[in-house]
């Protein structure tokens, strides 16, 4: 069964902040909501599992929360909300990443997609089990199983088609700064029969991006023209004036629902603030949904 949702990321808090912070958090987006007029659209929340990649970040990856511990205490601020979210698989053996999977299901997550090893690492390292193969593994477990989606990768049809074959029942798309994953999934469905649930990932631009560029590291790929050209959009709409760039995300969001919504994929959309949860944010992600919405409303 599709999810079928609106899901909002957000990440685990940083340890020093103390358990105060993400129920503070969790009470700004209930806020937020209310104040765009989607109270009560968002039906899920997708955490994050981080993990430490390589040194060029351009923000300090300082020791996190727990998925289960952050989500334990935003919770009870979020009625009627569920979990998502990614699991690194890659330093976990079958039977401690199936305790794993059993505690989160338990916990109230719907959809858990795999990853594996952080960039500065090779597929294959890690000493676990393969994101490809929890797909097949846990599938008595995890109704929802997911895999990252990256339109934009070289042979990615290809490696999407084979987690799809591996059990993969929906895709969590990299934050989407271009319609590349119009043309993607496209071809997709006329190279095969794989329908998996799509999760739209967009992410708001602020005005710091430009000095950080944490998103433009973010979905980063050296030497990947199409790639260059969405860290190009990222860094002209981190300059833009509020309504300006809200209305060339909407525009983005527009291509993207319009080119894939008659290619026989379930949808879902994610929304995420890299820098954090906002006003302008919230705003811009309302109008999207104003446009088209996977609840319907």
């Amino acid at each position: 069964m599709a999810l079928n949702t609106i899901a909002l990321e957000l990440v685990p808090s940083n340890v020093e902040r103390g358990p105060e912070y993400p129920v503070d958090e969790a009470r700004k987006v209930v806020a937020l909501s209310a104040a765009a007029g989607i109270d009560g659209r968002i039906g899920h929340v997708m955490i994050p599992g981080m993990i430490d990649e390589d040194d060029g970040r351009p923000i300090d990856m300082k020791p996190k929360m727990d998925v289960l511990e952050y989500w334990s205490l935003i919770a009870p601020e979020l009625p009627g909300v569920r979990g998502l979210c990614t699991q690194v698989t890659s330093f976990l053996e079958p039977d401690a990443l199936r305790d794993r999977l059993t505690t989160l299901g338990a916990a109230g997550f719907d959809g858990i997609a795999f990853v594996g090893v952080p960039r500065s690492m090779s597929d294959g390292e890690g000493g676990g089990v393969a994101p490809t193969d929890a797909l097949s593994l846990y599938e008595d477990l995890i109704p929802n199983r997911g895999a990252i989606l990256i339109p934009t990768r070289d042979g990615e049809p290809g490696r999407f088609g084979f987690k799809c074959k591996q059990g993969a029942t929906y895709g969590l798309t990299q934050l989407l700064y271009s319609d590349a994953i119009v043309g993607f999934l496209r071809d997709f469905a006329k190279e095969t029969d794989h329908r998996p649930e799509i999760l739209l990932s967009f992410g708001f631009v602020p005005k710091i991006e430009d000095g950080v560029g944490l998103i433009k590291w973010l979905i980063q790929d050296p030497g990947n023209a199409a790639v260059a050209a969405e860290q190009d959009f990222v860094k002209r709409l981190s300059t833009m004036e509020p309504a300006d760039k809200r209305a060339e995300m909407v525009d983005l969001y527009k291509r993207v629902v319009d080119g894939v919504a008659d290619l026989g994929f379930p949808l879902s959309i994610h929304f995420e603030a890299t820098y954090g949860v906002s006003k302008p944010a919230f705003d811009t992600f309302a109008e999207m949904l104003a446009y088209w919405s996977p609840d319907g409303t």
